[in-house]
């Protein structure tokens, strides 16, 4: 007999395995990125940019059609950090990218 600890589920009122109910929590805690189009964005992707956009405090507009190259997701689902040439610390609205 194995000895895993088991956890109470309160949403359907009966013991669960721990590691069965870690998974579960892990699962329910991510969150699906979506660009502007509705595509599904992931660690690594390649990003266009749909819009001219103005770069606070760095005095630049990035232009239409700009490629990000291996972007970063963060814990809010409506922003992605990526890396410019020019610009350190870019962190972008998915609404204004487009999955590549």
């Amino acid at each position: 007999m194995a000895d895993d600890e088991y956890v109470y589920d309160e949403a359907t009122g009966e013991w669960r395995p721990a590691s069965e109910m870690a998974a579960a929590a892990a699962a329910a805690g991510k969150v699906e990125v979506k660009d502007a189009a509705g595509n599904l964005l992931a660690d690594g992707d390649s990003v266009v940019l749909i819009k001219d956009l103005k770069v606070k405090g760095a005095g630049q507009t990035l232009k239409q059609g700009t490629v990000i190259k291996t972007i970063r997701l963060t814990e809010n689902p409506e922003e992605i950090d990526c890396r410019h040439d020019a610009i350190k610390g870019l962190v972008l609205r998915t609404e204004f990218v487009r999955k590549r």
